[in-house]
C-alpha cells in the first residue's frame, strides 16, 4: 500500500512530517504499530531532551491531547482512539464528550440552560461526559473551568462514524468540535470513517484508529516545532476499508452532502434512543420527560381554568383552540448519495476512490470575487432606485 501527501495547502515542513511519518506499512499492523511508537518517541523528545535533565529534577511536560466527538462518549470510535493514545504515557490524554449522540448538532451551543458534567471511565485518560453539544464540550474544556489547563497541544474530534465531507460539515457535530477549538486558538483534527451501512463493522473502526495515529503524532510533533497550520483545522476522512487505503491525499472541500429524507411518522411512535445511550441515561431522560409532561399538563389546566370565564371577541378568521390543532410528526434521515463527475481533488471523490482525504477547513471569511461584489452592488442600486422606502 502506498502513501502520498499532496502539498497544495500545507507548509512544506508539515508535508515533510507527513511524508516521513505517515507511511502505512505493507507488512502488517505490527510494523505499523512500531512506526507509531517510533514517531511518538520523536514527539516526546522535546519534553526531556536528555537523561541529565531528568536527573536534575526538571519537570517533563507532556503534550496534552483533548479528545471529543459527535456520537457520544460511549461510541466505539472514541473509546478505541482514546485507549490507543493512552497506551503510551508520553501524552496526557483528556476526554470531554457529549453524553448522547449529537453527531448532527452542527455548531450549536447551550445557553440559558444548565448542563451537567459527570466523570467517566476510559482507561488511561481523564474523561468527562457533558449533557451538551460537541461545541459545548470543547468550549467548556478550554475555558479553564473543568481542567487545570486551558490550552492543550491538540484537539481531536473522533473517530466518528460516517462521512463529514462537503457540505455535511455544516451539519456535523464532530466538525463543530474541531472548529470550536480552532476558534479558541487551538490546533485541531476531525477524524471520520466512511461508514457503509450493512457493510462496515466494528473492526473497521479499530483499523481506522491505526490509520489515524500517525497523523495525530505528526500533528503533535509539528505543533511543538511551530509548523502546524494555524489558520485551519484538518478534516480527515478515512475510507470504508481503512487498511487497504491508497494513501493520504490533501483535498478541497466539495459541495456534496447526504440526501435529506423527511418521512411522516405516527404520533404514537416515540423516537428511539440514541445508539450509544446507557440504560441509566435512558431512564434519566424518561423521568425528565415525565416531569416536563406533568409540568406542562399542570400549566395547561391552570391556563384553561383562567380562560373559562373570559369572553374573546374574534377579529377576522377565527383561530382554532388548542384541542383542535392538527399535529403531524416527521423524522429526518440522511441517505447516502452517489456522486458522478466530481473532480479528483475534491474530498468526497478522493474518499470514494480509497484515499485518506485530508481537507483544510478555515474559519477565515471567504474572499468574495469582484464579479460577485459587482453583481450585489448592481442589485442593491437597482432595488433602492425602484423602492427606496423599503430600506428605510
Amino acid at each position: 500500500m502506498t502513501t502520498s501527501a499532496k502539498s497544495n495547502f500545507m507548509p512544506a515542513s508539515l508535508v515533510s512530517n507527513l511524508q516521513q511519518v505517515l507511511a502505512l506499512k505493507n507488512d502488517g499492523v505490527q510494523q505499523q504499530r512500531s512506526s507509531n511508537a517510533s514517531e511518538l518517541n520523536k514527539v516526546s523528545s522535546s519534553c526531556c531532551s536528555s537523561s541529565e535533565e531528568a536527573i536534575q529534577g526538571k519537570e517533563c511536560v507532556k503534550p496534552v491531547v483533548l479528545v471529543t466527538n459527535g456520537e457520544g462518549i460511549e461510541s466505539p470510535g472514541l473509546t478505541f482512539l482514546v485507549q490507543a493514545l493512552a497506551l503510551d504515557d508520553r501524552l496526557d490524554v483528556y476526554v470531554c464528550a457529549p453524553q448522547l449522540d449529537r453527531s448532527v448538532a452542527g455548531h450549536s451551543v447551550t445557553v440559558r440552560e444548565t448542563i451537567s458534567v459527570s466523570s467517566s471511565q476510559i482507561n488511561g485518560a481523564t474523561a468527562f461526559e457533558v449533557s451538551g453539544t460537541p461545541a459545548d464540550c470543547v468550549s467548556l474544556a478550554l475555558s479553564g473551568a473543568l481542567f487545570a489547563w486551558s490550552k492543550p497541544a491538540l484537539v481531536v474530534s473522533g473517530i466518528n462514524r460516517g462521512s463529514s465531507s462537503g457540505n455535511n460539515t455544516f451539519y456535523s457535530g464532530s466538525v463543530a468540535g474541531a472548529r470550536e477549538a480552532l476558534i479558541c486558538g487551538v490546533s485541531s483534527l476531525c477524524i471520520s470513517l466512511n461508514w457503509k451501512k450493512d457493510v462496515s463493522c466494528e473492526s473497521d473502526m479499530k483499523d481506522a484508529v491505526g490509520v489515524s495515529l500517525p497523523l495525530i503524532y505528526a500533528a503533535v510533533k509539528s505543533i511543538q516545532e511551530g509548523v502546524f497550520p494555524k489558520s485551519c483545522l484538518l478534516n480527515i476522512e478515512i475510507p470504508s476499508s481503512p487498511l487497504t487505503n491508497k494513501g493520504f491525499k490533501v483535498t478541497r472541500q466539495s459541495l456534496w452532502r447526504s440526501s435529506l429524507s423527511w418521512k411522516a411518522v405516527s404520533t404514537n411512535k416515540r423516537p428511539s434512543a440514541p445508539h450509544f445511550m446507557s440504560n441509566q441515561q435512558s431512564l434519566g431522560i424518561q423521568l425528565a420527560q415525565l416531569s416536563r409532561d406533568a409540568s406542562a399538563a399542570g400549566a395547561a389546566r391552570r391556563l384553561n381554568s383562567q380562560k373559562q370565564n373570559v369572553e374573546i371577541e374574534s377579529v377576522g378568521a377565527a383561530r382554532k383552540s388548542n384541542s383542535e390543532k392538527t399535529v403531524k410528526c416527521f423524522r429526518l434521515e440522511f441517505l447516502e448519495e452517489e456522486q458522478e463527475n466530481v473532480d479528483e481533488d475534491l474530498d468526497i471523490r478522493a474518499l470514494e476512490d480509497g484515499f485518506v482525504a485530508i481537507t483544510p477547513i478555515s474559519i477565515s471569511p471567504p474572499t468574495i470575487g469582484s464579479e460577485i461584489q459587482a453583481s450585489v452592488s448592481n442589485w442593491i442600486a437597482g432595488a433602492l432606485a425602484k423602492n427606496p422606502l423599503a430600506f428605510h
